[in-house]
């Protein structure tokens, strides 16, 4: 944004900003970076939405960024005709979420378009089911998902259930540009939004049939009477949104022995117990592992803020250690668990199809050999996969069997069209029912399908480069790989080399080009010999780039090497 300096007195004079906005600006005026970090540019969409950093500035997340978009997304609907289905919006416990849906809500509900919001906060899960069940034409949910205490962020769902993908998401960002005066942008008082019937508070009837849904998905009811009073669970929301409904599921289904971490049950958007409120982080399962040591626990389960992804620890029964799952062994344990059983019962259908993302582990296409049937791949983004549900369901050509991202996220069902870990933490738990009846913990059945599938390892190196500089530096590396693609990596030899910014795939071997079939994306993918491959890319939401790397090893010894030489190679090829 030019004159970023001009922007910022706007904000610190204009009548239109509250006091205390105005005060937290002054207050900079001695740090001409973080002026330069707020007001650089306006906080963007990025993979379906908002997400920023809380604070004054365009750059930033406050009240003020969030009814700009949200008078986007109205000016957008009511483009759409869609005024009268109405949007539902969710959030989360982070700092200001429930301001910033009430903000939305009231944005909204100026627009005449009507507002259903939840009466306190939901999980993510829950918005993507909601928009369907109550027909609406789009869904917010305000949440930064799994980022730091200090973040918070705005994702918009359409009327399938899914985060927007091309070409509304593209709509909805003109839009969003094209207000650029904040008098453009209406609001209205609650009180009045709710005597004209445009703002609805939802609640129980919602969570009621989002639960039946849930418990529809059950495939094998009578082992976990068998086995509810042996299997123990430990959990942990980390102070998010799944506190409620997991436990109210497992319970529902019968499991006696749930043991929640009563550090990290209530709500508490610093997260007061965990550095980083991801589950993929182990440091996030220190108290968690603690209680389940206490216990002697089966599995310990954690979600994180917005209850979309699930992390995982389980028992070797060998050594009695509990063993970290990645996102793409959890994902692997729950759809090999869900088709085996489908097969056993006969239930299978002839033209199933598992989806799943380009950064995802090869594992998944081993599985769907076995079991016969089609494996979809996406970008990265749990958006794609929802969105090819919906794209099932208009061409009746497969029928949805699993979806699954790298990142700790997957869903069975339909019911909703994002990940959902409630349903994640249903089924894992239903999984290790099963298989303790078979005397084996969810750990020792992992190493099992690593001895069919072969051992597949994934890895993802993140680095982050905050602020303008940062975001030149990223583009600059990614631009030095597209323009000079190795031909070879860590001794792997090059077999294709894809470029979905240019939509391109070259052979390595015989240099012929053909396009891609996904969506234009600033992504390069490296597909290697064995089996290995690694991929490039900007995050959407955070300044970070991304280095996810995979491998196929003849043991988990050979893996864990092959898997590190591959990751220290790629980090190379940017110094």
């Amino acid at each position: 944004m030019e004159n970023y300096m001009e922007t910022y007195e706007f904000w610190c004079t204009d009548d239109y900003f509250d006091e205390d906005t105005k005060k937290e600006l002054r207050g900079l005026k001695e740090q001409p970076k973080e002026i330069e970090d707020r007001f650089y540019r306006d906080l963007e969409f990025g993979t379906g939405g908002l997400r920023g950093v809380i604070g004054a500035g365009t750059n930033r997340m406050n009240i003020y960024t969030v009814r700009k978009a949200t008078q986007g997304l109205a000016n957008f609907i009511l483009k759409m005709d869609g005024a009268n289905k109405g949007v539902a919006i969710a959030f989360d416990s982070r700092h200001m979420s429930k301001e910033f849906a009430e903000e939305a809500a009231r944005c909204l509900a100026a627009n005449r378009i009507k507002a259903y919001i939840f009466d306190s906060l939901r999980p993510t899960p829950v918005l993507s089911f909601t928009v369907r069940e109550l027909g609406c034409i789009a869904g917010l949910v305000i949440t930064a998902s799994h980022n730091p205490p200090e973040y918070n962020g705005y994702k918009v769902y359409w009327e399938d259930g899914a985060q927007i993908t091309f070409p509304k998401d593209k709509q909805i960002i003109e839009e969003v540009k094209a207000v650029t005066d904040y008098a453009q942008v209406k609001t209205m008082e609650q009180r009045e939004a709710k005597e004209q019937g445009l703002y609805c508070v939802i609640g129980k009837e919602i969570d009621d049939r989002y639960m039946e849904e849930l418990k529809k998905l059950v495939l094998n009811p009578e082992i976990i009477k068998q086995e509810s009073k042996e299997l123990k669970i430990v959990y942990t929301p980390l102070h998010g949104t799944g506190n409620l409904p997991v436990r109210r599921v497992l319970k529902e289904l019968g499991f006696e022995h749930v043991y929640v971490v009563p550090e990290q049950e209530l709500p508490d958007g610093s997260f007061p117990t965990v550095s980083y409120p991801n589950p993929e982080d182990p440091a996030a399962f220190a108290l968690a592992l603690k209680l389940a040591k206490e216990v002697d626990a089966d599995i310990v389960l954690a979600t994180d803020p917005d209850a979309d992804r699930l992390g995982v620890y389980a028992k070797d029964s060998k050594t009695g250690e509990y063993m970290a799952f990645t996102g793409n062994m959890s994902g692997m344990l729950i759809c090999e668990y869900e088709l085996s059983q489908k097969k056993a019962k006969g239930c299978l259908p002839k033209n199933g199809a598992i989806v799943t993302t380009i950064v995802s582990s090869n594992m998944a296409h081993a599985v769907a050999k076995k079991y016969d049937v089609k494996v979809m791949e996406t970008l990265t983004g749990f958006k794609y996969i929802g969105e090819q549900i919906r794209l099932f369901e208009e061409n009746q050509n497969y029928e949805y069997l699993f979806g699954y991202e790298e990142s700790y996220g997957c869903l069975v069902g339909t019911h909703a069209r994002d990940k959902d870990a409630c349903v994640a933490v249903m089924a894992l738990c239903e999984a290790a029912a099963y298989y303790k009846s078979k005397g084996l913990t969810l750990w020792d059945q992992m190493m099992v399908l690593f001895d069919i599938y072969g051992y597949y390892k994934e890895g993802l190196h993140t680095i982050t480069l905050k602020g303008k500089e940062g975001t030149e530096k990223i583009t600059a590396m990614m631009e030095g790989l597209r323009k000079n693609p190795p031909k070879t990596i860590a001794g792997y030899e090059m077999l294709s080399f894809r470029d979905y910014e240019n939509k391109e795939i070259l052979n390595c071997k015989t240099g012929e080009k053909k396009a891609t079939t996904l969506l234009k994306s600033n992504v390069l993918y490296f597909e290697l010999e064995q089996d290995a491959w690694c991929c490039v890319r900007p995050s959407g939401t955070e300044p970070k780039i991304k280095f996810y790397v995979g491998v196929k090893g003849k043991d988990m010894e050979d893996a864990n090497k092959r898997l590190e030489d591959l990751k220290m190679a790629v980090l190379e090829l940017v110094k």
